[in-house]
């Protein structure tokens, strides 16, 4: 299967009225990358430069870093950063590089992996420009708390840090950057990859 891992990182929550600024998607093939480093799979990664960024305090001070990196004058022509409109026809070129091909109407279909991608990224996305026409998303999505929430113990499903702890990472974190957090859900993606229930599962077809 191949899928995409994804992650946005934005001005504030509200996908109406914050912005995404920045975002990545890494390739994963699980017949044959999955292998491969991380640090190698097929990788995509902008800033998105708007002329005026409407935010919370909390995004804009996680953030910071990328905010001064977007007001660089000296990486105005820089090949990873870019305006909105041109984020989503960049990444659909990235996509067909990379073996995704379009359908009839020409858009690339993949699948999406991510937290939370299906209850937050997918929101944002749908406020860029070209999406649902260049590119979209199949219906079903791959988070990774399904694959580590405890069904006994958990009232909810389990955040990146939860997740990282079960993963056996003495130090659970998150970059908070989006083609870094990205990988990291490949990374925990990986393992149920050869699940032995799977396994079974296989046999049986």
């Amino acid at each position: 299967m191949r899928y995409v891992s994804l992650d946005l990182e934005t001005s504030g929550p509200d996908p109406l009225r914050h912005q995404t600024i920045e975002l990545a998607a890494v390739v994963e093939d699980t017949r044959r990358t999955a292998a491969t480093p991380l640090a190698e799979l097929p990788a995509f990664r902008r800033a998105l430069r708007h002329p005026e960024i409407c935010g919370t305090a909390g995004a804009l001070a996680l953030n910071a870093g990328l905010l001064q990196e977007l007001a660089d004058q000296t990486k105005l022509a820089a090949p990873d950063i870019c305006r909105p409109d041109e984020v989503l026809p960049q990444l659909r070129e990235f996509l067909l590089a990379n073996g995704f091909k379009p359908n009839k109407k020409d858009c690339v279909s993949v699948t999406l992996a991510g937290k939370n991608v299906g209850t937050y990224d997918l929101l944002f996305l749908r406020q860029l420009p070209g999406w649902g026409t260049l590119v979209k998303a199949e219906p079903a999505v791959l988070d990774p708390a399904a694959f580590y929430l405890n069904w006994h113990k958990d009232s909810r499903l389990p955040s990146m840090l939860i997740c990282q702890a079960r993963a056996g990472d003495a130090e659970p974190h998150v970059a908070h950057q989006a083609l870094a957090d990205a990988l990291e859900v490949v990374r925990l993606l990986r393992p149920f990859y050869e699940h032995p229930v799977y396994k079974a599962m296989n046999n049986e077809q």
